[in-house]
């Protein structure tokens, strides 16, 4: 049983954070959408906000714009159409 998550936010210009989370909040496109590890696989479509990344060095935020979010064993990958580091 995994007590992390392996996480990947990536824009089109470059990877903004690959690493391990204790759990993300990201803004779906019809609300927020917590993941900690052992979730069941999922895909949605991002909106428009802050997706937090809860890291053993302290939370990672970033402004996210449109693109997807996918969880399949213990993997979050976020692609983002666009986004910066908050």
């Amino acid at each position: 049983m995994s007590d992390s998550l392996k996480v990947s936010v990536i824009s089109p210009e470059r990877v903004l954070y690959e690493g391990t989370a204790r759990g993300v909040i990201a803004p779906a496109f019809d609300g927020e959408v917590g993941i900690l590890p052992m979730h069941a696989p999922l895909m949605t479509l991002l909106g428009r906000g802050t997706l937090r990344v809860d890291t053993a060095a302290g939370e990672q935020r970033f402004q996210v714009d449109g693109g997807f979010l996918q969880v399949v064993d213990d993997a979050v990958r976020v692609v983002t159409e666009q986004a910066t580091a908050a």
